[in-house]
């Protein structure tokens, strides 16, 4: 008897959450072709009609059109990003091209743009308003941008592009991956870890074990250039090891980079822009280059200034130590010192109080109860892919199930570098299905027995990925395309900043922040330093960011060309580039190198890493705008759910913005609170 793929069909779990335990990696491929054949089914009944269009027929058609599609590739991605075996890593390219090649034959068929093309002709006579008429321009946007208008022979050349494309940022991918892996420092002298706890200390070792070491301590690395650890190791010289090995990640990702920016140029002299940025933003918020420019030049000289304000202090504790020369892999080390001495600012004082688990529970889950009402009950009979990974059933204020929350929080080798939050089911009222949704840390695992703590960036990093875990659990729109994050990509941060906010909140705060063997809350002076320090670091921390949306901005700012001509010395031109926006600075590196700048080469981010600073103009005025209004009150958080969280993709951001607050966005808020002003 055949076994049943169990991505044939939705899942009869609660939410319809995977059944994971049955899924096994030879199910992908056949559930996709089946999924591939069902959508080119759709598509041709959109192309052979003889019927005059209607939204039903031709948009309401591209909206779902395989619903096994959609499920087994959003279930594939899923996997291979949080546990990508070399079986299911081997997997990814061939999906990918089929993927794109479905694409290319959608966009570029006459036929279908053609139906599409006069239901947008005729949408307002046609009666279309809401998601309907939203999701009609949305589509029909997309379809030009995808060069649905271009003629015979450029819609060839295009998707042969669009393939060319995919291998190369499937490739830049896991070769990031694979680089960071490699890049782990092994320390055989447990004296050279002078100044890591003894929970770091036991990370290191079962990482080590982890890896087939014998002896020694293995330090792991996230995907940003600065690695948290330097700011506690004594001895420089591991300091600098780490930091080396962090910043030269990558040897043939350099080339790739370069490769894949020379071809969105290629593909943005096919559509008509003058450079891929162009094209990029759009269908953004921003719509032109120019208000991006803008923003960076608002920010970039002031946020020097203020690097080398704090460059003239941490030198001087340096020196105090004898350091004549200060360097980058100094920095974090003596900026945690002179934010001690000024401000008595103790990280390693407060991580006591941070476990993991109490972070989520009495931190995370608690704010989102007192904003909006939530409750959540853990779902210990429910499976996720991996035996770390813990599932949450989420209930409404009147007690109405919303779906689910999956947290996967540990680092292991089969998980991507960064954190990120993703959909395994997306909320749409026109197919009935309430959301599934997981987010992705890389927390180090604790020593067997011990708890897991979590470091004060972690700890913003689990209220971050929580925010747009919001934005999807709180969805309420009637097309999934439009559900939750489904928004312009340069807004999308926004929900994800504003849920930061609750951090440190004085309701929030006390409430998780108890000692993990004391059960004590955390001191009130260690969370005062806190915050009459946060501003320092803020010139470094802008200026690396800053660095990493230029670079990704220059490499797509390059003139569209018909020919392919990828730049030949990919480490001068990163180099030239920050020089030209003013942002070459001798001990701030790039967050992430052109080498592993994976959010623009392979991570859906081309051209739009600038969407961090663009979206934190709108959370910045919106903790403004809680703080006019009364703070932490239902009252607030109801409104910002109903004008923001709810409407997803169905209108623009920027509107309920304006419908939440009475106006546009300004900027005032963001410079103050960066200490740019």
């Amino acid at each position: 008897m055949t076994e049943q793929n169990p991505l044939l069909a939705a899942s009869t779990l609660p939410y319809q959450l995977p059944d994971f335990a049955s899924i096994r990696t030879e199910h992908y491929l056949p559930a996709i072709k089946a999924g591939l054949s069902e959508a080119r089914a759709a598509y041709t009944s959109i192309a052979q009609s003889t019927d005059e269009p209607t939204f039903d027929s031709v948009v309401a058609v591209l909206e779902g059109p395989s619903d096994t599609l959609h499920r087994a590739v959003t279930i594939f991605y899923n996997i291979t990003s949080a546990d990508g075996t070399d079986e299911l890593l081997a997997l990814e390219g061939t999906v990918t091209e089929l993927l794109t090649e479905l694409a290319n034959e959608l966009h570029l068929n006459p036929a279908v743009f053609a139906k599409l093309d006069a239901v947008y002709a005729r949408r307002h006579e046609l009666g279309l308003v809401g998601e309907q008429l939203r999701l009609t321009e949305k589509y029909h946007q997309e379809f030009v941008l995808a060069g649905a208008a271009l003629s015979e022979e450029d819609r060839a050349t295009l998707a042969e592009l669009n393939l060319t494309i995919a291998r190369a940022e499937t490739e830049f991918g896991q070769q990031v991956t694979k680089d960071l892996n490699a890049a782990a420092v092994l320390v055989t002298d447990e004296k050279d870890l002078a100044g890591l706890s003894q929970a770091g200390r036991a990370s290191a070792r079962a990482a080590a074990k982890d890896a087939g070491h014998e002896d020694g301590w293995l330090i792991t690395f996230g995907l940003p250039t600065q690695q948290t650890i330097l700011s506690q190791l004594e001895n420089r010289s591991l300091r600098e090891r780490i930091y080396k090995a962090s910043t030269e990640r990558g040897d043939k990702t350099w080339s790739l980079a370069a490769k894949i920016a020379d071809l969105r140029a290629q593909k943005a002299a096919l559509l008509g822009f003058d450079t891929f940025a162009a094209l990029a933003v759009a269908d953004r918020t921003a719509q032109t280059p120019d208000a991006v420019e803008r923003l960076f030049t608002q920010t970039s000289a002031p946020a020097m200034t203020n690097a080398d304000r704090e460059a003239e202090k941490i030198a001087a504790a340096a020196t105090a130590d004898g350091i004549d020369q200060l360097e980058p892999w100094d920095w974090t080390f003596y900026s945690d010192r002179v934010e001690g001495a000024e401000y008595a600012v103790d990280l390693a004082a407060l991580q006591p109080y941070f476990v993991l688990d109490r972070v989520l529970e009495d931190g995370v889950f608690y704010a989102a109860q007192r904003v909006y009402g939530l409750s959540f009950t853990e779902r210990t009979d429910l499976t996720g892919y991996h035996p770390q990974v813990r599932i949450w059933e989420v209930f409404d204020a009147d007690g109405t199930g919303i779906g689910l929350f999956l947290g996967d929080f540990f680092t292991r080798e089969t998980k991507r570098g960064g954190a990120w939050m993703n959909n395994l089911v997306d909320q749409s009222h026109a197919e009935g299905t309430k959301p599934v949704v997981v987010n992705n840390l890389n927390i180090s695992a604790p020593a067997p027995g011990q708890p897991a703590f979590v470091n004060f960036d972690e700890l913003r990093t689990l209220f971050h990925e929580f925010g747009h875990a919001l934005h999807g659990l709180l969805s309420d729109t009637t097309y999934r395309s439009m559900s939750g994050t489904n928004v312009e990509r340069d807004i999308v941060e926004y929900p994800s900043q504003v849920n930061e906010m609750w951090i440190l909140h004085p309701e929030i705060l006390p409430n998780y922040a108890l000692h993990y063997q004391t059960g004590e809350p955390v001191p009130a002076e260690l969370i005062d330093s806190v915050k009459k320090a946060e501003q320092w670091g803020e010139g470094q921390g802008t200026v690396e960011y800053l660095r990493a949306a230029v670079l990704d901005w220059a490499w797509h700012t390059l003139p569209a060309k018909s020919a392919g001509e990828p730049e030949t010395d990919p480490l001068a031109f990163e180099q030239q580039a920050l020089q030209d926006a003013g942002l070459w600075h001798p001990l701030v590196e790039s967050r992430y190198r052109t080498s592993y700048l994976n959010h623009t080469f392979s991570g859906g981010y081309a051209a739009g890493y600038y969407s961090y600073l663009w979206a934190e103009v709108f959370d910045a005025d919106t903790v403004a705008w809680y703080e006019a209004n009364g703070g932490l009150t239902r009252e607030n958080g109801d409104a910002y759910r109903r004008n923001i969280l709810a409407i997803g993709g169905s209108k623009p951001i920027p509107e309920g913005f304006k419908e939440l607050t009475g106006r546009e966005a300004d900027i005032q808020p963001l410079l103050k609170r960066r200490g740019l002003l």
